[in-house]
């Protein structure tokens, strides 16, 4: 692979007699940091952002900047950065001192005086490429453990390591060597798969923002209200989040918790969110854009309202009718629900065309993922509104139909469902959770569920009459309307087993509220003991059928959700999984990756698993999958072609 023009004409301003200072606006991200790093000074606007992103797209900075940035600010810093792709700040590019001088007047003037007060100043102290890289203490133990740290955060993504090589080359090779090191690692990365995934997500993210409905309204033909006021309805865990997400961007913000002892500690919560949040980004706390309430009818004057309330159908309907008689006309009602009826909801309202569902994903504040569900009536400026404040949140937002569960919780039950079969099966939590990790996930489908709470599904299987009291022995005890079903999570949560907050659950914990999961001896006799109950023969279970069991019948689910035209394209559902589920984004998200793996391998598997368990009817392949395989497998950008189209054969 050749070096783009980029690197020979950052060599040439480096190696100018004259003082190049780089005026650095907006973004400098990426080449853009690399130019201003081959300058001999850099300033900076204090509403700048600067950062070397490469390695979200799956490859590194390749025009010198793995080699000029560890040699300006230390190697752990620029490991930091390079690493990450995180942006900083103006104000903390100076304190790494990545930048000479940030202002808050025009740049280019700044530029230009600083220019020729430095004039006539010999250049060879500021040629980056020629300083010396400063090496840590004992860099052979650094740079291991650095590499340890990359590979266990990115869980098989290539990018990262070879970021930590490239750096290790910065620091132990003169610099024309550092750079052809680079340009190595560089051509590895390039024609990976992993940076293919990376960056079909990466405008994945641009597409979904083009959406549309069935209705056939869309993004450019649907104008968003004004928002600059909104409400919270409930300080829980999420409405918190959400509170702390809209204050961010500037919005004023009504914070409305009925309970006296619970507004207490939301508030104190929120401030502390708010004032790290601040520090963090160096900027202003958002504070005195809160105003905290017991009264729903603060809400009265707001532009929007987000209800987050606990997840009750009865609890929710009555808050929406009350927001419905007090609230301004077209004032937004939007639930944050994970799964109840929106267009449920929006019955019990008077204006049932302002009713969207807005779902945030834990921790509300930090999380990028944010589902807009529009119902039966929601109006396109309704969906236009939610996601234009989705944007400003700095969400990747995605507009998704109404049904159980939308785009993600629908297809993450298929995924837990096929996990407790396999516990039925003979596989342990351990041996499932692991095939997962080493998948890319962050956590397995057990680990998580003991971090979220056993009982938030057991809730959830008791509303939908699954989850039944005792245990009905044998086959009839595992079947619910006429399909197999598995109780085992029900059992487990029975014996007061929910998770992390009773120090229980798949795994054991030293104590309540700890964090690290052990194997639990109860645990494994508890299955042993089930199987026999049930006359169940349990039976070695490899990695391969565990990924296949899991995430095939997720993404069957996926197929189904595209053919019912909840999600509009692939894209959408990818980027849900992405930024909401803990898909590995070197694997681009379950859609792209059954394209990946090959959409007739995915049916034929589809097809073995169904004939071997023909109680399980969700693991029959969709007719949609079976549509594309006959059209030819097309690649992904291709497959709304077939989908708009039933007898579409491309």
């Amino acid at each position: 692979m050749t070096g783009p023009p980029l690197i020979p004409m950052i060599h040439a301003i480096e190696a100018a007699n004259k003082p190049m200072v780089a005026a650095i606006e907006g973004g400098a991200l990426g080449g853009g940091l690399e130019l201003a790093l081959g300058c001999h000074y850099r300033i900076a606007h204090s509403k700048a952002r600067l950062g070397l992103p490469e390695v979200t797209l799956g490859l590194l900075p390749a025009a010198g900047g793995s080699q000029r940035l560890p040699r300006l600010i230390g190697v752990p810093d620029a490991l930091d950065l390079i690493t990450t792709g995180r942006h900083v700040t103006a104000a903390e590019a100076l304190h790494l001192g990545i930048v000479d001088q940030v202002t808050d007047h025009n740049t280019v003037d700044a530029a230009v005086k600083f220019a020729l007060s430095v004039a006539g100043r010999s250049l060879d102290a500021r040629r980056i490429s020629t300083f010396p890289c400063p090496r840590p203490p004992d860099s052979d133990a650094f740079f291991e453990e650095a590499m340890q740290k990359v590979r266990r955060s990115g869980r098989g993504a290539m990018a990262p390591v070879a970021c930590v090589q490239a750096v290790r080359a910065a620091a132990t090779l003169p610099y024309e060597q550092g750079v052809e090191r680079e340009k190595e690692l560089m051509a590895t990365l390039f024609t990976s798969g992993q940076a293919r995934a990376l960056q079909y997500i990466f405008f994945a993210q641009r597409a979904v923002a083009r959406w549309s409905m069935p209705s056939g309204a869309s993004w450019d033909a649907s104008k968003p209200r004004p928002v600059n006021k909104a409400a919270v309805i409930g300080l829980g865990t999420m409405g918190r989040g959400i509170a702390v997400a809209l204050a961010q961007t500037g919005l004023s913000v009504v914070a409305v918790e009925t309970q006296e002892k619970q507004l207490m500690e939301a508030k104190e919560a929120v401030t502390s969110m708010l004032e790290r949040g601040a520090k963090r980004r160096g900027a202003a706390s958002a504070l005195d854009t809160i105003r905290y309430s017991q009264d729903i009818q603060a809400a009265a004057d707001a532009d929007l309202v987000i209800e987050a309330v606990f997840e009750d159908m009865a609890l929710k309907l009555e808050v929406f009718r009350q927001l419905s008689a007090f609230c301004k006309p077209g004032t937004l009602l939007c639930t944050n629900t994970s799964a109840l009826d929106v267009d449920e909801l929006a019955r019990g309202t008077t204006n049932p065309e302002l009713v969207v569902g807005m779902h945030f994903f834990a921790p509300a504040h930090v999380m990028k993922l944010l589902e807009v569900v529009y119902g039966k009536r929601s109006s396109p400026q309704a969906v236009a509104t939610a996601m234009q404040l989705g944007k400003k949140m700095g969400k990747a937002s995605v507009a998704v139909g109404n049904c159980r569960g939308f785009v993600g919780n629908r297809m993450l039950r298929l995924y837990v469902e096929q996990a407790f079969f396999l516990l039925e099966e003979g596989a342990t939590p351990e041996s499932v959770d692991q095939a997962l990790e080493e998948f890319g996930f962050p956590m397995g489908v057990f680990r998580m569920s003991d971090l979220s709470g056993l009982d938030v599904g057991w809730r959830t299987r008791k509303a939908a009459g699954q989850a039944q009291p005792g245990e009905a022995i044998g086959q009839s005890g595992r079947i619910r309307n006429g399909s197999r079903y598995s109780p085992i999570g029900d059992l487990v949560c029975e014996q007061g087993r929910f998770g992390q907050k009773t120090g229980r659950g798949w795994y054991r914990y030293d104590k309540p509220g700890s964090r690290v999961a052990r194997s639990d001896p109860w645990l494994h006799s508890f299955l042993e003991q089930y199987r026999a109950r049930h006359g169940l023969v349990a039976r070695s279970i490899d990695r391969q059928e565990v990924l296949e069991r899991c995430l095939y019948a997720l993404i069957n689910e996926g197929f189904r959700i595209l053919e019912d035209g909840i999600a509009a394209g692939p894209e959408d559902i990818d980027v849900i999984y992405v930024f909401g589920y803990g898909w590995p984004g070197h694997r681009g998200g379950p859609m792209y990756y059954a394209s990946t793996v090959g959409l007739a391998r995915v049916l034929e598997r589809l097809q073995h698993y169904h004939q071997a368990h023909p109680d399980v009817p969700d693991l029959q392949p969709c007719s949609l999958l079976r549509r594309l395989v006959a059209s030819g497998s097309p690649p992904v950008h291709r497959w709304r072609e077939v989908i708009k189209n039933p007898h579409s054969l491309l």
